[in-house]
């Protein structure tokens, strides 16, 4: 395996007497999936927040690269390299697809184009482009957003992350909502994003999970359960009692 890009240690996060997340360490590297499954109310969503940048830890430290980055903005974070999406879909619905992706592209880029026109910036529309492309979207780049399927407003989710152009992907349930004949792209996809990004996944989908981690840390009451290979979550008789269920 590749060396972590992202580096978490010993996270906790507390609400009140609640404590949501609770010594949480983990690795993401390059070309590798890393999956975050556990019951409603595990931590799941608070641990890519502390991630993100959009909540700040209690105790514990996060480093992208060799850079200290745990009371980094989220906005910064952003910067320089991390991605996330929400278990909503996060978009401007009276816009384009294409103007969706350009705004994500421009908030993201580095320094201020004072000549010209953000919407006709060859550099931000290059990337808003670009990241159509990859989710199967740049046919629609001119319909507007609320046209679009649940599965393509997914879709335009994740270009919207990726038109930042991330270096880490922090997923929080992108498949969230969806039927069967609308996953299987979005799978397709997550796999071929595995192979040059650091993700991190967090999905209530089993058979996706197993589909695209190559390491799953499961979560319970905030708390690290077990974390591994899919073989061995699989195989895990406290996974099976805590989450999954002997059917697994």
């Amino acid at each position: 395996m590749t060396p972590a890009i992202l580096r978490a240690r010993g996270l906790s996060r507390r609400f009140g007497g609640l404590i949501a997340v609770a010594d949480v360490s983990l690795d993401l590297c390059t070309g590798h999936a890393h999956a975050v499954i556990g019951p409603n109310g595990a931590g799941k969503s608070t641990l890519i927040n502390l991630l993100s940048g959009a909540a700040q830890p209690d105790e514990g430290t996060i480093h992208l690269n060799e850079t200290e980055i745990s009371r980094l903005s989220d906005w910064r974070r952003s910067r320089a390299g991390i991605g996330r999406s929400f278990q909503r879909a996060n978009v401007f619905p009276a816009m384009t697809v294409l103007e969706n992706a350009r705004l994500a592209a421009q908030g993201a880029a580095r320094g201020w184009r004072l000549l010209r026109g953000a919407e006709s910036d060859p550099e931000t529309l290059g990337q808003a482009f670009s990241a159509l492309d990859q989710v199967g979207l740049k046919a629609s780049a001119t319909d507007l957003a609320r046209t679009l399927s649940h599965g393509q407003r997914r879709l335009l989710e994740i270009a919207l992350v990726l038109a930042t152009r991330p270096k880490v992907l922090l997923l929080d349930e992108p498949l969230a909502g969806l039927g069967a004949e609308e996953t299987a792209p979005i799978v397709a996809l997550l796999q071929a994003l595995a192979m040059d990004h650091a993700m991190l996944l967090v999905e209530h989908d089993m058979d996706v999970v197993f589909a695209v981690a190559s390491e799953i840390t499961v979560m319970v009451d905030g708390r690290v359960l077990e974390s591994g290979a899919p073989s061995a979550i699989r195989a895990s008789s406290a996974v099976r009692d805590a989450y999954l269920g002997h059917r697994a």
